[in-house]
Order: C-alpha cells, then sequence, then structure tokens
C-alpha cells in the first residue's frame, strides 16, 4: 500500500514538473475510463485485483457527473484474505471460555471473495495545465461481496461446545459506502489521455460476522477516452 501511494504522488510530482504551454480551453464533453483495478482492505489482510468502468458527462470546465462500476476478486483475477477472531461477534464467548490460549486473538481464518463496487456522483476537475487535469470526488455508493471462508475443522466442536451455530461458509453481503477519491490525467491528445486514481471507501459488510467498519483502498489505472464538445 505505501508502495502504491508513493508510486500515485512520484506521477504527479511528475506531472506538475512537466511544461504545460497552456491552460484547457477546448474541453469535451464525455468522457470513458476504463482500467486495472488493485483494491486492499487491510484490516481483512485483503487484496483484489479487477477492473474498473467510469463514465462521465461534464457539466460545466470543473463539474461533471458521472457513473462508476468496479468488479475485483477471485472470479475475476484474485482475492484472499484472513478474518481475525478478536473482530468477530463471537470474540467475548471465545475468550471466556478459556479454551483456547491467547482467546481469539489467536485465532485466523482464510477466506476468497469477490467484491463488486458501483457508485455514482460528481467529480470536480481542475484544469490549470493542458498536460495534466487532476480530479476529485466524494464516494457515494454500493459495494457488493461474496466471501467463501476456509473454517478449520478443530472449530466446529468448538462452536458445538459453545452452543452457537458455525457461521455458514458461503457468505455475501450489499452495503452503501463513503468515502474520498482523486487522482490525475496524463493527456496524450485531446481526445485520450492516460488516468491514474485512488479511492478510500468506509462501509460494513457481513456485520452478522464482523464487529469493526471495513476501510477499502483502491488504485486504479488505464486509458480514459474523450469526445463532444462542452459548450462553455
Amino acid at each position: 500500500m505505501k508502495r502504491a501511494m508513493r508510486f500515485l504522488f512520484s506521477g504527479i510530482v511528475i506531472l506538475i514538473c512537466l511544461p504545460a504551454l497552456a491552460q484547457q480551453t477546448d474541453i469535451n464533453r464525455y468522457t470513458l475510463f476504463t482500467g486495472f483495478d488493485y483494491m486492499m482492505s487491510p484490516a481483512r489482510n485483503l487484496t483484489e485485483r479487477g477492473f474498473e468502468a467510469d463514465y462521465g458527462v461534464t457539466l460545466k470546465p470543473w463539474l461533471a457527473l458521472g457513473a462508476d462500476f468496479g468488479a475485483m476478486g477471485d472470479g475475476i483475477i484474485s482475492g484472499a484474505g484472513t478474518i481475525n477472531g478478536r473482530e468477530t461477534v463471537y470474540a467475548p464467548a471465545l475468550n471466556q471460555s478459556g479454551l483456547i490460549p491467547g482467546g481469539a486473538t489467536s485465532i485466523n481464518v482464510a477466506f476468497k471473495s469477490t467484491t463488486y463496487t458501483f457508485a455514482a456522483g460528481p467529480q470536480f476537475y481542475f484544469r490549470k495545465w493542458e498536460k495534466v487535469t487532476f480530479f476529485a470526488r466524494p464516494g457515494f455508493g454500493g459495494i457488493h461481496e461474496k466471501a467463501d471462508i476456509a473454517f478449520p475443522p478443530p472449530l466446529v466442536p468448538l462452536f458445538t461446545f459453545l452452543q452457537v451455530p458455525l457461521p455458514q461458509a458461503h457468505q455475501s453481503d450489499t452495503q452503501l459506502f463513503f468515502g474520498l477519491g482523486g487522482g490525475f490525467d496524463a493527456n496524450v491528445s485531446k481526445r485520450v489521455g492516460m488516468r491514474f486514481a485512488a479511492d478510500w471507501v468506509n462501509t460494513h459488510l457481513f456485520s452478522n460476522l464482523l464487529v469493526p467498519r471495513q476501510n477499502y483502498v483502491r488504485f486504479s489505472v488505464g486509458p480514459v477516452f474523450r469526445w463532444g464538445h462542452l459548450n462553455k
């Protein structure tokens, strides 16, 4: 994660230092982005890879409305993580039982997942330079995740002893999220560019199993295509 953040920051610095002949004046009406995604949920040691598509309509030189869809996970490329026992709703019972040295903290359960995100809202542009366009956007949307949990066999009799049902191995949930995002387009030409973006979202998936909310960080890179003309 730190390496990816350094890469994004370095790219911004390099592009700022490039000579820019003029401020952007001829602005396209429509924008389409599609590219590679790398998403992380640090608390669950989750990493997923997939793709993202974003369509936007520019209303003003500094404002656009857009819709975004992303798909990440083992169904797309790969996605896997671990659930720490101390973050589950079963932690108090496990700690009080005294059956496991270290209590719930010592339990880690692996899982694989597939995640879909969808969002819509404004995107704010900063068009100070001709060769690079910066943007920022609030994150409002929904997230759907399917998880296959690999419960170790020794946990089955433990749940029986605690008189609590073993969670289903196949889980799915859909929740709303909020967050922030931004990045920049390196403008190859008026109609084509290369987009680098980062987004952070916060939500609470699988509240029947996990107590804390989850943070997701997503990095995106790929071509952006523009057409039409904005009548200012």
